[in-house]
């Protein structure tokens, strides 16, 4: 199998974030689709291992934030190759709290969705949350990130914990 066939499949970047009691945490992903249309339902791929899927196992809430082409490689650092278990990546950005008390990243940030978990799939390393969409706001016009962007244009790297990761790029 040539594993190289799966950067012709389309993604994005995105944050998503959650909350577990009062401490908020948000992560980059590239795995974010629309499921249904009526209810609006989406789905997103968290590796078990990041503090943001122990959040919305918690919370049953997430939002997804949908990057700009020109959000600055540091910025997605700070929420791609951090962890929440030592820093505050909430610090010094641009964010929100929902009505739910879920976070939102605005800096960067063409729009964003906030969901209810209403289903969630075990997938060995990683857990998909499907989400029943409970608000859509536009935070301004541009162009969204892509995944292909972030990797030739920004020559940013793929972490392991990620769903796309292949050993050895």
């Amino acid at each position: 199998m040539d594993p190289q066939v799966l950067h012709n499949i389309s993604y994005g970047m995105f944050i998503i974030s959650s909350k577990k009691e009062n401490a908020c945490n948000g992560q980059i992903v590239n795995t974010v689709f629309q499921v249904t249309s009526e209810p609006v339902s989406i789905a997103i791929s968290l590796n078990k291992q990041n503090l943001t899927c122990e959040f919305i196992k918690h919370s049953r809430i997430f939002s997804v934030s949908i990057l700009s082409k020109d959000a600055p490689l540091k910025f997605i650092g700070t929420f791609g190759f951090k962890s929440g278990r030592q820093t505050d990546k909430f610090k010094d950005v641009g964010h929100t709290l929902l009505p739910s008390g879920c976070p939102v990243v605005l800096d960067n940030t063409l729009g964003y969705l906030e969901a209810e978990v209403i289903n969630s799939f075990d997938c060995g390393t990683h857990i998909v949350f499907l989400g029943k969409v409970q608000d859509m706001v536009m935070v301004k016009t541009g162009k969204p990130m892509t995944y292909e962007y972030y990797h030739q244009v920004k020559r940013g790297t793929t972490p392991a914990t990620a769903p796309t990761f292949i050993k050895g790029e």
